[in-house]
């Protein structure tokens, strides 16, 4: 058979990386694993209300296809609830997850070759996302300050210089996975500034928007209430109920967008009926699911600052939401040197900051949303390496 001639969107390489390699290898040997890269809510030991989700799933008006581009009316209802009726059903729609809303949007604004700005750090998704729909990312930084000066903050000067004719839009993440800052009131007059200023869409993706670790009144939760530049807001059944597995996303914003996307919505109708008709029961179960996760979050994260004095080789960083952490490591080997001994040598498996682009070296990320006593044995194993 004559070799295929494959898209060049990707660079299609399929070859594990060593970490992944070694994981396999000690996974294959039945090595205990220490697993504080667990993001999976549906895996770490909280107690969900089974019996209500599964009576909302078993709704019989499921059994019969009602196709609506832009999602029925009783689940974007549903959404709209969730933001307290500040957001109208029809700015809302449905998608099968935020992944596949960042589909929709950048068919929407951008044409092959054009360029939406990301930040860096960030969740490493975006290049597979953008490069699907032939869009090219450009990279902004943000800058850490330390707890005491604001955490992290968009490089503005930055931001504007990567701006260049073929941009169309802004993406931001708030809170920021991993570094879990938050936009802050005073950047977000700085940011709709300057996308009037080149007529740029803002594309912000608030998945982790309700895991605030303290209230604090300077943070943006979120740009649903922007108007004066188009302005895009995602989010899901995801993080939100913490149910992954029930692929529901969706979009808010306003004006003829929502129509356009509507029609690109409507060629692939991919949200299914079932989780449509419980999302009105999902939703409204998501406090129980959010205070059992914040509880987690903030027992962790005080645990692991409990254990990181003033005089040790290890630094936390400050954050102010989200489910993750970042331990700035002692810089006596690579980032990819530190993620393979701790696995190797302790059984520890963590994430290296390379993974979400962090500038410089070295740096680990670790998930919150770990139970609790694995959190703790894991923790204990990474600082004794210093």
């Amino acid at each position: 058979m004559p070799a295929p001639s494959y898209s060049s969107r990707l660079r299609w390489d399929l070859a594990p990386n060593r970490l992944t390699r070694l994981l396999d290898e000690k996974r294959s040997a039945g090595a205990a694993i220490l697993d504080l890269t667990e993001s999976n809510p549906t895996a770490a030991g909280f107690v969900y209300p089974s019996d209500q989700i599964l009576a909302a799933l078993a709704d019989p008006r499921a059994l019969r296809y009602h196709p609506a581009a832009a999602g029925m009316p009783l689940a974007r209802a549903a959404v709209s609830d969730y933001y307290s009726g500040r957001v109208s059903p029809d700015r809302i729609l449905l998608t099968a997850s935020t992944s596949e809303a960042y589909a929709f949007v950048f068919k929407l604004l951008a044409d092959p070759g054009d360029e939406v700005l990301v930040p860096r750090p960030s969740y490493p998704l975006f290049d597979f996302l953008a490069a699907f729909e032939a869009v090219r990312v450009v990279q902004y930084p943000l800058v850490y300050h330390g707890a005491s000066n604001g955490n992290w903050t968009i490089d503005f000067d930055a931001l504007a210089r990567s701006i260049t004719p073929r941009t169309r839009a802004i993406v931001l993440v708030n809170p920021n996975n991993p570094t879990g800052s938050f936009l802050k009131q005073n950047e977000l007059a700085e940011l709709i500034a300057l996308c009037r200023e080149h007529s740029l869409a803002i594309i912000s993706d608030e998945v982790f928007s309700d895991y605030a670790l303290d209230p604090d009144p300077s943070l943006v939760h979120s740009l649903t209430e922007v108007t004066d530049v188009l302005t895009f807001c995602l989010s899901g059944l995801s993080k939100v109920a913490g149910l992954p597995q029930l692929k529901l996303g969706w979009i808010v914003t306003s004006g003829p967008a929502i129509e356009r996307l509507e029609l690109i919505a409507d060629t692939y109708l991919s949200v299914s009926a079932p989780v449509q008709y419980a999302a009105p029961v999902l939703l409204g179960l998501r406090t129980q699911m959010q205070d059992q996760i914040l509880a987690r979050v903030r027992a962790n994260r005080a645990f692991l600052a409990t254990q990181i004095g003033p005089t040790s080789p290890w630094r936390l960083l400050a954050t102010e939401g989200g489910w993750y952490a970042v331990l700035e490591a002692p810089r006596i080997q690579t980032e990819e040197e530190w993620v393979l001994s701790l696995l190797s040598a302790d059984g520890v498996l963590v994430q290296p900051g390379f993974f979400f682009d962090f500038e410089r070296e070295a740096f680990l990320v670790i998930s919150l949303l770990t139970p609790e006593e694995v959190f703790r044995e894991g923790v204990r194993r990474i600082l004794a390496r210093a």
